[in-house]
């Protein structure tokens, strides 16, 4: 169905889509397929939207900036909110106006939700319930953020899957919205705030999160949408992200993050993702220099595991078994792009 959509206007633009787990090259064959297509990069990344993080979230250089045009970088302070929803308004607007302008939209990244919310649309999400995020902000606080993820597996175990341990601000949300929402045909005296408060989650009384996502979206349309994804050997991409990680590090990871929390205080959301979240540690004396890398090349192994799985829940996916700066990985993917335009 989704491909009568993409195909049903003769009008329809053509767009690239660039998936894959982190590492992976993504950056090196984006640039390459712009430079050859007249194309311009639409970031898809959760953590290169905040200005200012520059080392650990592997933005592509100022140098890859000046070769190829990009978008959705540097769009929110560290301290705003970005949500999957903001993400998808500014990054379809940026799609249509390239394609207008003759250019071809290539979107390059690794994170899956804001990728869904880009292409399918985002489920109708319920209001913030303030009086329940406070109640899970301050369980997070007095037994951790691993507390709610229990919470959260028990209620819902696919979104468990998907967002770390550590990731509260996600975790909150995430049980925010399957307890702030009835599944059908259900009745139950205790309100959301009640059951946080209480730690009691009966997931047969509230509709998860994952459940909800399959709920009726709204799909970018106009244009024939080609989606690649890398997938390397996975002992090479291990390799590649113990020694990124580490390299992050080496040239300034850790002051990078320290300027942040002065600019931005300690609590400051964008400071948990991976890498700021373990230099921030490092910061505090909780934890030494070799603990903090070792951390954070776990957690990068962790996440490039979650996000091949979600990308493997993607039929339309043209999997490219290589590294993005492979060459004959590139000679793979121009030739999928080039048949793709010439369908046109």
């Amino acid at each position: 169905m989704e491909a009568l959509v993409e195909n049903s206007l003769d009008s329809a633009k053509p767009l690239l889509v660039l998936a894959g787990p982190t590492a992976s090259g993504k950056t090196a064959l984006s640039l390459a397929l712009a430079e050859r297509f007249n194309g311009e990069i639409v970031s898809c990344d959760s953590v290169a939207v905040y200005r200012g993080m520059e080392i650990g979230s592997a933005k592509p250089s100022q140098a890859e900036r000046a070769r190829v045009p990009h978008h959705m970088l540097d769009i929110a302070l560290p301290s705003e909110p970005c949500t999957a929803g903001d993400y998808s308004r500014k990054a379809r607007e940026a799609v249509r106006e390239i394609a207008q302008r003759n250019r071809l939209p290539i979107v390059a990244g690794g994170t899956g939700l804001y990728l869904r919310a880009l292409l399918d649309g985002l489920f109708p999400a319920p209001p913030r319930h303030e009086a329940l995020r406070e109640k899970l902000r301050q369980r997070a606080q007095l037994r951790g953020s691993t507390h709610l993820h229990r919470i959260l597996a028990r209620l819902d175990p696919a979104a468990a899957r998907l967002i770390h341990p550590n990731d509260a601000p996600k975790i909150i949300r995430a049980i925010e919205v399957t307890l702030s929402v009835r599944p059908p045909a259900a009745s139950n005296s205790l309100t959301p705030a009640d059951t946080a408060a209480s730690g009691d989650a009966p997931a047969s009384r509230f509709h998860p999160i994952t459940a909800q996502w399959q709920q009726p979206h709204q799909p970018l349309t106009g244009f024939r949408v080609l989606r690649l994804a890398l997938n390397p050997p996975r002992a090479e991409l291990y390799a590649r992200i113990n020694q990124r990680a580490a390299q992050m590090f080496e040239t300034g990871l850790v002051e990078e993050t320290a300027q942040l929390m002065r600019l931005y205080g300690d609590d400051c959301r964008a400071l948990t993702s991976l890498g700021y979240a373990q230099a921030a540690a490092l910061l505090r004396g909780e934890i030494s220099r070799e603990e903090a890398i070792a951390q954070a090349q776990q957690g990068h192994r962790n996440y490039a595991k979650r996000q091949l799985t979600w990308f493997r829940k993607d039929p339309a996916l043209h999997w490219l078994v290589g590294f993005g700066s492979d060459d004959a990985i590139q000679q793979q993917a121009l030739a999928l792009v080039a048949q793709h335009l010439a369908a046109q």
